[in-house]
């Protein structure tokens, strides 16, 4: 990163900020963006704010929704900063391509990426706040700033005793060039980095401080809801509104994309206006999607001779067909719900000139392929500048992917500029639950050998399913543009075959191969996307790999990984800490599965029992090298939260269809993991040094296929489909 901020930008942008110091640096690559609209910055990319009264302001660029983002995003940059920690806080920043995470070209929040992709430009952001405080000292003294320190948000002159705080100086130093390249702390001098902090938004949290989308207000706002499609991909083809429009409080009835809106003065009235409107609906001319033929065309797929070859090591059919001891296994995963605490929400005030929106969203904004985020398709439909949107991030009532969609801000904008009023658009459960993008439902055929010594030398793995990306891009020929931008790999869509074209284990023949799927029903990314469901198919399958060869599953995956040191500690401590080798209680039986996401690796072992055909998992031991690690608390927490969320997945989670609508549409039909189901979680983090990963969703895929090894151990059937289900 380079900078390069003229004195005169720097003075007057950072005069109309006001009193105090604002720090901003740009990424290179990066177009210069307009500036971020919470803030007037000199410069893009505002994340550090020190305002004349001592108060540390950082500019959270990711949406908080539980993981933690908003205590560990500011830690990076109050560490650099040298900044008093009780003096830092911090807000939601605005939707601006300034703040694009690296990693991935958007201001996402997705796929574990706000550490690493913050770790560098917001420590980056502290140093360079911290250089222009000490030089300000310094002139201000009329010293040698070399001989000035900066700590605990005072910048000293040891020789003279003189001392001044960051408050004291911020407007000084506002008028400084901002450093085009700065000096990182050494990670022996860290104070703040792999500390255990307290969660800076707990005191709010505590005091019901936070504004949820459900929260919020402005004068003369609107409540609507739209009556949706019974079916998936239904159209409408009329409707008759006088019954609606006669409930009290009921304002308009308008079509929208996602349906009928009914706009009413509160919650009850559009809800009873809704319940009293007639619409009649076109199925579409594609066949209504149901379970069975789902399954039955996943099945024809994983028998056609060949897909996309994403992997292809030596000869694995060959040497399958030349031995004797081999096994074939097919296992099926389901379509899952994201089933967020808080529905689908968004508030949007339409205007000639502009458009305000307070949207719990997790895709502030994003390049024109991809829709432009938030910012970008509020921009179209309204039909004003992208810069003329006003993005407000509400607090995220539980994400998981489900955020990443625009579908509940189409309908805010929409609503709101067909009656010329500001609207919030309220989603009941059932319409959350049937009208989601899906977890891909999946089928995985294997075939797995093993010499007379009992080493697997062959495998095989076909999947079928259906494609997140294919919506992003439209085809998946290798010379298309966005194949160079990486979204592609090996011509197809990375989400569908992570956690399998990258199996770690040491086999010398390996070939995977994708089948693509068009099956008719929405599909997104869910909670460590494609590794969750391909997880659980590898990992169930080296245990029977294992069992083929006589052979302990620890015993067995140590082998295989002794070119892997990252997945092998893992396995080593989860393993060491679950006492893997001593008996297990009586009724009890113990599984174990490993896991590479997001930069990160993940070992759980799993203690289960089984009564009356119902899976009680009793303890999970998880160990988890994330690279460097920020907060720890923040990293166990994680851990636990995915843990849990992949246990409802592995237990509970199902979706089906019927004459082409969800069935499920509530938690009686689609149970989450209740109080007394959660086992008892202990979590170890590997210390290292490599580049910090996510930690927000690799905890999830290695708990499916734990469970399902340990009730096979337990039981001596199988497991291969999800959810579990023995009775």
């Amino acid at each position: 990163m380079s900078p390069r901020v003229s004195r005169r930008e720097f003075l007057r942008t950072g005069a109309a900020a006001g009193a105090g110091l604002v720090v901003a640096v740009q990424l290179q690559g990066c177009a210069k963006p307009a500036p971020p609209a919470t803030s007037a910055p000199f410069a893009p990319n505002a994340w550090v704010r020190v305002q004349t009264d001592g108060t540390v302001l950082i500019e959270v660029d990711r949406s908080e929704m539980g993981q933690g983002v908003s205590t560990a995003l500011p830690m990076l940059v109050a560490e650099e900063l040298e900044a008093d920690w009780s003096t830092v806080r911090y807000e939601a920043a605005a939707a601006n391509p300034a703040y694009a995470n690296k990693l991935s070209g958007m201001q996402l929040t997705g796929g574990s990426s706000s550490v690493p992709g913050g770790w560098v430009p917001l420590r980056q952001a502290g140093a360079q706040a911290r250089e222009m405080l000490v030089s300000a000292a310094a002139a201000r003294w009329g010293v040698d700033r070399a001989t000035c320190r900066a700590e605990n948000s005072r910048v000293t002159h040891a020789a003279s005793g003189r001392s001044a705080s960051y408050g004291e100086l911020a407007t000084e130093a506002a008028t400084l060039p901002v450093p085009v390249s700065v000096a990182l702390k050494d990670p022996k001098d860290w104070k703040l980095i792999g500390r255990p902090l307290p969660r800076l938004d707990i005191p709010r949290i505590v005091r019901g401080e936070p504004v949820f989308a459900q929260d919020v207000r402005a004068p003369g706002m609107l409540v609507a809801m739209v009556e949706r499609a019974p079916t998936l991909g239904a159209r409408v083809t009329s409707f008759d509104d006088a019954k609606a429009k006669a409930v009290p409080g009921v304002r308009a009835v308008v079509q929208v994309s996602g349906g009928v809106a009914v706009v009413a003065e509160d919650f009850w009235s559009a809800r009873k206006g809704r319940e009293a409107l007639v619409v009649q609906w076109n199925p579409g001319t594609s066949a209504a999607p149901d379970s069975d033929g789902i399954r039955a065309t996943l099945r024809a797929l994983v028998q056609q001779p060949e897909g996309k070859v994403v992997r292809h090591d030596g000869d694995a059919p060959g040497t399958i067909a030349s031995l004797t001891k081999k096994v074939r296994a097919e296992y099926e995963t389901p379509f899952l719900a994201h089933a967020t605490m808080e529905p689908m929400t968004c508030s949007a005030d339409v205007r000639p000139d502009g458009v305000t929106l307070w949207a719990p969203t997790q895709f502030q904004w994003g390049p024109k392929m991809f829709g432009g985020g938030t910012q970008g398709t509020a921009a179209k439909i309204a039909g004003v500048p992208m810069d003329k949107v006003t993005v407000h991030t509400t607090k995220l009532g539980g994400g998981f992917g489900r955020r990443s969609e625009m579908d509940f801000v189409v309908d805010a904008v929409e609503v709101s500029k067909a009656v010329g009023a500001p609207v919030r658009v309220v989603w009941t459960r059932e319409d959350d639950m049937r009208h989601d993008y899906y977890r891909p439902a999946t089928l995985h055929v294997f075939e797995g050998a093993v010499d007379e010594g009992g080493r697997p030398v062959a495998w095989s793995h076909v999947i079928a399913g259906p494609s997140i990306m294919a919506r992003y891009i439209p085809s998946f020929m290798p010379e298309f543009a966005a194949n160079r931008m990486g979204m592609l790999k090996h011509g197809a869509d990375p989400t569908s075959i992570e956690g399998a074209e990258n199996v770690p284990y040491g086999i010398p023949n390996l070939r995977v191969d994708y089948r693509r799927a068009e099956l008719g029903v929405p599909v997104g990314f869910w909670r460590s996307v494609g590794s969750s469901q391909n997880a659980f198919a590898t990992e169930c399958f080296v245990d029977e790999l294992a069992a083929l060869a006589s052979a302990d599953p620890v015993a067995f995956r140590r082998a295989l990984l002794k070119e892997k040191p990252r997945h092998l500690r893992v396995l080593e401590l989860a393993a060491a800490e679950s006492g893997w080798g001593t008996p297990p209680p009586a009724g009890r039986a113990r599984g174990v599965a490993v896991a590479e996401s997001f930069g990160s690796f993940v070992a759980q072992v799993v203690e289960v029992s089984v009564d009356g055909g119902k899976v009680r998992v009793h303890r999970v031991t998880c160990a988890v090298d994330c690279g460097q690690v920020v907060n720890p608390d923040i990293v166990t927490a994680q851990m636990e939260g995915a843990i849990a969320y992949g246990l409802t997945a592995a237990l509970h989670g199902e979706i089906t269809l019927a004459k082409g609508g969800v069935e499920q549409g509530n938690f009686d039909a689609y149970p989450l993991l209740r109080m007394n189901e959660m086992p008892l979680v202990t979590v170890h983090i590997v210390p290292s040094t490599e580049h910090p990963g996510g930690a927000g969703e690799p905890g999830t895929p290695p708990i499916a296929p734990a469970v399902a090894s340990a009730v096979s151990a337990l039981t001596g059937t199988r497991v291969r489909r999800l959810p579990i289900r023995l009775a």
